[in-house]
């Protein structure tokens, strides 16, 4: 399922207009980093990508794992968050990967519509070009996941997989990457022991801590740097607003 409550359609996808997320606005209330930029939440954010520019003093390009243990963390809504927190930084370009190819949701949280993306770069039937779109936000682009693949780890734990990882680090700064849940489908792992950190999103008063301690070894022992943990969940009112993570 996807965050709208839709099944993405099953394949095949048309390639994506590189340019035609740009028109499209964001109209989630949960992008706080995007409909209110001066709210607490946003400044939370904040403070996590200064963190992250705190462990990469010399700036290089960096591949980034947003894993969670379970489902419903809020995984994907602090991916887009982040992501436009790190572009605030003047000369930083972002990628966000959605790598969950089983319930795929960055499209859905974007407002766009399902094109190919991240399993038919891997199976070689569409390029870079044509799989990644800029969107709205300066600075900030997305490979959606594409069509939902038979086996899933198949295409994760490949090289190109290592390949592709590579070759956005050229491109870009920061390389946002969303992934199923950790504790159950090992793509998370698999992605994690390829790229240079793995921050792990928990839920605030919803996941037991054993469950989290349980996913943070699993994920140490596949060779992932865990960097930290990004909490969501908490409720925060501003005059007459309220943000919940989802």
């Amino acid at each position: 399922m996807s965050a709208s409550g839709q099944i993405p359609p099953a394949g095949p996808l048309q390639p994506a207009d590189p340019d035609e997320a740009r028109v499209v606005p964001i109209r989630r209330e949960e992008i706080a980093m995007a409909l209110a930029p001066r709210s607490r939440i946003a400044e939370q954010f904040r403070a996590l990508r200064n963190s992250i520019q705190a462990l990469n003093p010399d700036g290089a390009p960096r591949s980034i794992v947003m894993a969670s243990a379970v489902r419903g963390e809020g995984k994907s809504v602090a991916t887009i968050n982040l992501a436009l927190a790190l572009a605030e930084v003047p000369g930083t370009h972002v990628l966000m990967i959605d790598a969950d190819l089983h319930a795929p949701a960055l499209e859905d949280y974007l407002g766009l519509p399902h094109r190919a993306g991240l399993s038919e770069l891997l199976g070689g039937r569409v390029g870079m070009d044509r799989a990644i779109r800029t969107t709205s936000v300066p600075n900030v682009s997305l490979l959606a996941a594409g069509e939902l693949p038979v086996n899933s780890t198949e295409l994760i734990g490949s090289d190109r997989m290592r390949t592709l990882i590579g070759a956005c680090k050229q491109r870009y700064s920061y390389i946002l990457i969303d992934t199923p849940e950790a504790l159950t489908i090992s793509d998370a792992a698999l992605l994690g022991s390829v790229s240079d950190g793995v921050l792990m999103v928990v839920r605030l008063g919803s996941t037991p801590r054993h469950v989290v301690e349980q996913t943070y070894n699993m994920l140490e022992n596949m060779g992932g740097n865990v960097l930290g943990t990004c909490l969501t969940g908490g409720s925060v009112v501003e005059g007459k607003s309220k943000y919940a993570g989802r």
